[in-house]
């Protein structure tokens, strides 16, 4: 498994929400479960479009960890697991939101892949 060769160095609020939902997976697997609520594992991977299994896995176990995303198991057989935003979660999609609306106002389109919208952040405007 993967470990840090150093410390983490979060010095002021805005590093921490970034390391909690900066970066490409994470805004969209919590767009995604904003957008269409409690999800199975092959649910979210296919709304996630083209990510592997191992980059969701590590994503879903982080955001766990930070309380982000709940993971609930069901003792099923076959096995049942659903994946929901926690409340702390839930708050970071205006957030999202915002971050998004003002890309959008902002982003150069060079012609080769155009951006639009995203309705999974627009979705509660």
């Amino acid at each position: 498994m993967y470990q840090r060769k150093l410390e983490k160095d979060i010095r002021c609020p805005l590093e921490y929400g970034m390391e909690l939902f900066g970066g490409k997976w994470n805004s969209r697997i919590i767009c995604v479960l904003a957008a269409l609520g409690t999800l199975r594992y092959s649910e979210l991977r296919r709304e996630m479009g083209n990510i592997t299994d191992a980059v969701l896995a590590s994503a879903l176990k982080g955001l766990i960890s930070n309380g982000i995303v709940a993971r609930k198991s069901y003792d099923e057989i076959p096995p049942r697991v659903e994946y929901s935003l926690t409340e702390k979660g839930e708050s970071v999609v205006p957030i999202l939101q915002s971050i998004c609306r003002w890309a959008g106002l902002f982003y150069k389109d060079d012609g080769d892949t155009p951006m639009i919208q995203c309705q999974k952040c627009d979705h509660r405007e």
